[in-house]
């Protein structure tokens, strides 16, 4: 099944994801309907809440890019639970990109280096490491958990310059190959 993906406004977006056990309903099929939609809209990375589900899970897949950085050949992960346990290296100045903020593009500054607990699709915990983009990727994930979008981590002159085309998108005034949910209107 391929999800829509929720875009900016929706209010799941902004909530703080839950942990989950391995009691939750159908995870397997969730994992790999998460693939299967991360796939279908051209993604790297996609995280629970931004298919609606306020979870703390976010599926990775970096072979699809593995011809412009080696070093994300067979990066491909499930992080359950995770909580980011350190943030160092170098600032380093990046433009991403999110599948629920189309075609809005801006550059976001991340330390390159993070130290991360997470348990895979079999609920095994694991504490790793992650440098340079594999880094960025899991942060941008990771703060999809949190609740937080990657227009906030922009200037406030950035997000002032963008907020009318922010607003535009909520209202589904975009155009994307991938099925999508706009906040509900109450």
């Amino acid at each position: 099944m391929i999800f829509p993906i929720y875009i900016i406004g929706a209010s799941v977006l902004r909530k703080k994801a839950v942990k989950i056990d391995k009691s939750y309903p159908d995870l397997k099929e969730l994992i790999d309907n998460m693939f299967n939609t991360m796939y279908s809209s051209e993604g790297v990375g996609l995280a629970a809440p931004q298919t609606g589900k306020s979870i703390r899970l976010v599926v990775i897949d970096g072979t699809e890019i593995e011809s412009d950085d080696e070093d994300f050949s067979d990066f491909k992960k499930v992080f359950i639970n995770a909580e980011i346990l350190e943030r160092d290296g170098k600032e380093v100045s990046f433009e991403e990109g999110c599948l629920s903020i189309p075609s809005v593009r801006e550059d976001v500054k991340r330390l390159d280096r993070i130290r991360i607990k997470y348990q895979d699709e079999n609920f095994k915990w694991h504490d790793d490491v992650f440098e340079g983009f594999k880094a960025r990727v899991i942060q941008h994930e990771y703060d999809h958990l949190e609740g937080v979008l990657f227009t906030d981590r922009i200037s406030p002159i950035r997000r002032r310059l963008i907020k009318n085309r922010l607003q535009a998108l909520s209202r589904g005034k975009f155009d994307v190959k991938y099925k999508v949910r706009l906040a509900s209107k109450r």
